[in-house]
C-alpha cells in the first residue's frame, strides 16, 4: 500500500511541476489583445503560440454591447498591443477606458485604409466625419489579407528576430485565403445577384465580395418597426426568399415572427466563429442550400 501511495505522490508532484511550468511559460509570453475570436485565429496563423492572446469579447457575447470584466482589464495592463477592429460597438464605448489602463500599449485600428461600407459622410467644419460604418470587415477574405499584413508588421516589431518567420507564415496564410476566395466564388458562380435576408446586417462585406444582396431586418441598428417588417415581408415574397439568417447572440423573436409571415425558417449563423475559413465555407453552403 505504501508503494502505491508513493507512486501516486510522485505522479501528483510531476503533474504539478508540469502544470506550473506551463503556467509560467504562458505568463512570460508577451500579451496581445484582440477584440473578437476570428482575430485570435489571424494572430495564430502568423505567430503560432508565441503570444498570449487575450480576446475581449468571449464566445456567446455581443460585440455591440459587451462590458469588460475586471480580469480582462488586468490583462490589458500587460498587453503590448491591442488590435482593434475599428467600429465595433463595445470598442467605441470602452476605447478610452482601455487606453487609460495601459498607456504604453500600442493601439492598432485594423480598419484603417480598408474599403469600408459606410452609411453616410457628414461634413464637420473642414473635415468629413464618417457615420454608420459597417464593422464586419473580418467576413471579407480580401480585407482579411490586408488586416493580416498589418498584424504581421506589428508582431514583427515586437519580436524582430522572428520577423522572417512571421512574414513567411503571412504568405502561407495569403495562399490559404486566396484558395478560400476562389472556392467561394466557384461555389456561388450560379447565384450571382441573389438576395438574402438577415436579422443583423453582419454579412455586408461577404455579400459585396461575392455579388449577393443582403436585406437586414434591423432598421438603423434598431429592432424593426411594424412598417419595416411589413416592407421586408413583401420584399421576401417578391424575391421568393424563405429563410432569415440570424446570429446566435441575438434574440430570435422578431426573426421567428418574420419567418412565420413568409412561411419560412430561421437559420442560425455565427460570424464570430474562430474557425474562420471553415465558417465562411459553411455560410456559403447554407446560402447554396437555401437559394
Amino acid at each position: 500500500m505504501s508503494k502505491i501511495l508513493l507512486l501516486i505522490s510522485i505522479t501528483f508532484i510531476l503533474f504539478s511541476c508540469t502544470s506550473n511550468s506551463k503556467q509560467t511559460d504562458e505568463q512570460e509570453k508577451p500579451v496581445v489583445t484582440v477584440s473578437i475570436l476570428p482575430q485570435k485565429t489571424f494572430v495564430e496563423k502568423i505567430a503560432g503560440d508565441d503570444f498570449k492572446i487575450q480576446v475581449l469579447v468571449p464566445h456567446g457575447a455581443s460585440p455591440e454591447s459587451y462590458s469588460l470584466l475586471p480580469s480582462q482589464l488586468k490583462e490589458i495592463s500587460r498587453s503590448e498591443v491591442w488590435f482593434r477592429m475599428g467600429y465595433i460597438g463595445f470598442e467605441l464605448s470602452w476605447r478610452e477606458k482601455i487606453e487609460q489602463i495601459n498607456r504604453d500599449m500600442k493601439v492598432v485600428n485594423l480598419s484603417e485604409g480598408l474599403d469600408l461600407i459606410v452609411g453616410e459622410e457628414v461634413q464637420h467644419g473642414d473635415h468629413v466625419h464618417v457615420e454608420g460604418v459597417d464593422p464586419h470587415i473580418w467576413l471579407s477574405p480580401k480585407l482579411v489579407k490586408q488586416m493580416a499584413a498589418e498584424i504581421t508588421e506589428e508582431l514583427s516589431a515586437l519580436i524582430p528576430e522572428k520577423s522572417d518567420e512571421y512574414r513567411t507564415n503571412y504568405q502561407k496564410f495569403v495562399k490559404e485565403i486566396d484558395q478560400l476566395d476562389a472556392e467561394i466564388r466557384n461555389a456561388l458562380k450560379d447565384h450571382q445577384g441573389r438576395a438574402f435576408v438577415t436579422f443583423h446586417p453582419s454579412l455586408s462585406y461577404y455579400a459585396r465580395d461575392y455579388n449577393l444582396v443582403q436585406y437586414p431586418l434591423e432598421s438603423g441598428g434598431k429592432e424593426p418597426t411594424a412598417q419595416h417588417m411589413a416592407k421586408m415581408v413583401e420584399l421576401a415574397r417578391k424575391e421568393k426568399i424563405d429563410v432569415i439568417y440570424i446570429q446566435s447572440e441575438f434574440d430570435r423573436d422578431h426573426a421567428r415572427v418574420f419567418a412565420e409571415e413568409i412561411d419560412g425558417t430561421v437559420v442560425e449563423v455565427w460570424p464570430l466563429n474562430p474557425e474562420w475559413e471553415e465558417n465562411l465555407m459553411g455560410i456559403t453552403q447554407l446560402f447554396i442550400d437555401n437559394f
